[in-house]
């Protein structure tokens, strides 16, 4: 179900978070796009949360059926509200002075003054909230009107047949560019995936075009590399041609559907989102018509692997942000997708190189 939330108690503060890991600019056009911070069941289950976006520290809580997401620090004396409670998700509670806010991040009790008014200066600043593909998503800076940015599309989540799969967060010590970029590359597999899933004497990166699209691009590409863990690759006709379907989601989202043999389809979102300049956390949901009956500890332990053979590149990349201008780095014909995607983030205004 995709549920939107639109209340909220003033307007997003456009100042930069304190200790800021963004040059300024960079800054605010990254903070008008939508990002995912939590998954909904952690919050179903706990009733309190605590996330980081953008250096911005936040809360997520819930009041009821209502999922708010505000800055993470009480307004009264400045104690990050996620050392608090929320009991019988009925507000968080600060564990200072006992304040409680509750929906739209209003402030709802003040204890020591029980039949005194509630100034409006007591509430939370908060922010929007969509609830999409078991994700919690929200924007600093969000804006209004047809063209404004929106969270981005999954294929096959809602789709009959296909079973909804929520990997468990995965922490990246690695800027958000580089864990997308990488996301979208192919010629990687037979080097890093080859405890997974590849193949290591079919390196071969066959041609493949990019198609721009109104969030980003779209690339299809063939080849023999098949997608199955080891354990399962017999079941892989010969000479199948698997095709994979990538969709990038300007700034630091990707989706990625993999055709298998039958009409079988691997739906995979891969939701980067920058807790900082140095520090991403990755949200996976994954869609899928087949292995349905199958434990979904299988998935979380296989895409954990895979994620960790990601990371342990993208950590020890330099420089550690994404290179914008291309004369920095040298590139290969296998490199159309990243060379696209550096392309879009610099043409949405982001500077040649992430300052950090």
């Amino acid at each position: 179900m995709n549920v939107a939330v639109t209340s909220r108690s003033a307007s997003p503060v456009v100042a930069l978070p304190r200790n800021c890991t963004y040059d300024a600019d960079d800054w605010r056009i990254l903070a008008r796009h939508w990002y995912a911070v939590a998954l909904v069941r952690d919050v179903e289950e706990t009733g309190l949360v605590g996330a980081t976006l953008l250096d911005e520290k936040l809360v997520v809580y819930k009041v009821g059926s209502e999922i708010v997401v505000a800055n993470d620090i009480c307004t009264h004396r400045g104690v990050p509200l996620t050392m608090g409670s929320n009991a019988d998700c009925k507000g968080v509670r600060c564990p200072y002075h006992g304040l409680q806010f509750g929906a739209g991040g209003k402030c709802i009790k003040v204890p020591a003054h029980p039949d005194n008014a509630i100034p409006a200066k007591l509430h939370l600043n908060s922010y929007p909230v969509m609830l999409r593909y078991g994700l919690i998503w929200t924007c600093l800076r969000p804006e209004e009107g047809e063209n404004a940015p929106k969270v981005p599309v999954m294929p096959h989540w809602d789709d009959e047949g296909f079973q909804q799969i929520n990997c468990p967060a995965f922490d990246i010590a690695g800027f958000a560019g580089r864990q997308v970029e990488g996301f979208l590359d192919v010629a990687h597999f037979a080097f890093i995936h080859t405890q997974t899933f590849a193949d290591p004497n079919n390196p071969l990166v066959p041609p493949y075009e990019i198609k721009p699209t109104d969030v980003g691009f779209e690339a299809e590409y063939y080849s023999t590399v098949g997608n199955y863990p080891h354990s399962k690759q017999a079941e892989t006709p010969k000479d199948f041609m698997w095709l994979r379907h990538f969709r990038a989601h300007l700034p630091f989202t990707a989706h990625l559907t993999v055709h298998f043999p039958e009409g079988r389809r691997l739906s995979i979102l891969n939701a980067a989102s920058p807790v900082s300049a140095r520090k991403t956390r990755l949200f996976v949901p994954i869609a899928r018509n087949f292995d349905t009956d199958r434990p979904v500890q299988e998935v979380y332990d296989f895409n954990r692997k895979v994620f960790q053979e990601d990371a342990e590149m993208v950590e020890q990349q330099r420089p550690e942000n994404l290179p914008l201008d291309p004369r920095m780095e040298a590139h290969i014909p296998a490199d159309r997708s990243s060379i696209n995607y550096r392309r879009g983030l610099r043409d949405m205004g982001l500077s040649h190189f992430f300052i950090a």
